[in-house]
């Protein structure tokens, strides 16, 4: 049975897991903090726009169980916010331990706490991944998923400063590239003024900490249109967000929030002062992350070079999967890199 290690259990890393396992393979996910999911535990967007399809073709090609699961633990569905439509919001209060059940229940084995530094090669093939404990683990083939964000040193030196969102980098340790640990030079992404990288997600309200008529509104329709007074808005900010489909005038005209069991603001940041001079928003708190007042991690900074297979070009058993393979910038695009997989390890490679 071929060993297939994965590094990273975001949504692309439990996805390339879950493809392996059914294509015959023993499967290890190796991820650095203590929970699965990594960006997807703030996410909560699905089968908007053109992903609804995206969705449906996953789940008839054989990829079905992950978007089960998000379509059985949405709280709201068919959800039409500006530059979206028929969007399925669902509860990151709760996906992620039934992520974690689903994993576990497939006899795929999670190693938390467990952050690989550094890698052992024989020619051009890994022969097994270091972790940070200098425990080594051997496989046939690797599959990295580490995204593209992180370690803390670049939200300080490309964003506002240290968020500490949902990669958590100072409790659990930096992401690291295993790519350019193999000696493959990582492809860097670009803003419009030729800064590196790009901010990403979103800010989570405690939605308690709003008032009675948000949330009200959230919990009925699953949205939350506020307009902002006149000097609040500021269209600059749209040019730096991850996900273009936000960079719309809406987003700096308003306030838009989505119940995916946090209030979702859909800003890459917001200082807290200014929000709490908003009408309903006068005690409102910061759910995730907690400087959400100054900024957001970072995206896009390490991308591999990689062929039409996921494969890393350069690395003879290396693939990639999520933000890892390129410039993508939601969980149902994550999700579906890990179909190539499928005939890979079937035909033994």
């Amino acid at each position: 049975m071929k060993r297939v290690v994965v590094i990273g259990g975001g949504w692309a890393g439990c996805a390339a897991a879950i493809s392996a396992k059914k294509a015959g393979a023993d499967v290890t996910i190796l991820e650095r903090t203590d929970m699965l999911l990594g960006l997807g535990n703030v996410g909560g967007i699905m089968r908007n726009n053109g992903r609804f399809t995206a969705t449906e073709e996953n789940i008839l090609l054989g990829g079905r169980e992950l978007f089960e699961l998000t379509d059985k633990y949405s709280r709201h569905k068919n959800i039409d916010f500006p530059g979206h439509k028929h969007a399925s919001l669902y509860d990151v209060t709760l996906i992620e331990s039934v992520v974690r059940k689903k994993i576990l229940d497939m006899d795929i084995k999670i190693f938390f706490n467990s952050r690989v530094v550094d890698v052992k090669m024989e020619n051009k093939k890994i022969r097994a991944v270091i972790l940070e404990n200098q425990n080594e683990l051997e496989g046939d083939s690797f599959i990295e998923t580490t995204g593209s964000t992180g370690p803390m040193g670049n939200c300080l030196k490309y964003g506002n400063g240290c968020s500490m969102c949902i990669l958590r980098c100072p409790s659990f340790g930096g992401r690291v590239s295993i790519t350019k640990k193999c000696g493959i030079e990582d492809i860097i992404g670009q803003r419009k003024d030729g800064t590196y990288g790009a901010f990403s997600g979103s800010i989570k309200l405690n939605k308690e900490s709003l008032s009675k008529e948000i949330r009200e509104k959230l919990n009925k329709e699953g949205i939350a249109i506020i307009p902002l007074p006149k000097e609040e808005i500021n269209e600059g900010k749209l040019d730096i967000k991850v996900c273009q489909q936000y960079a719309l005038d809406e987003f700096a005209k308003n306030i838009v929030l989505l119940d995916t069991g946090h209030a979702k603001l859909m800003t890459p940041f917001y200082p807290l002062e200014k929000l709490r001079k908003i009408k309903g928003f006068e005690n409102v708190k910061f759910e995730d992350p907690y400087s959400a007042g100054i900024g957001n991690s970072i995206r896009y900074l390490s991308i591999a070079p990689r062929d039409n297979n996921m494969k890393v070009i350069g690395v003879d058993n290396l693939f990639v999967a999520g933000e890892k393979s390129g410039f993508f910038v939601g969980h149902t695009e994550a999700s579906t890199t890990k179909m190539q997989y499928i005939g890979k390890f079937r035909r033994g490679v």
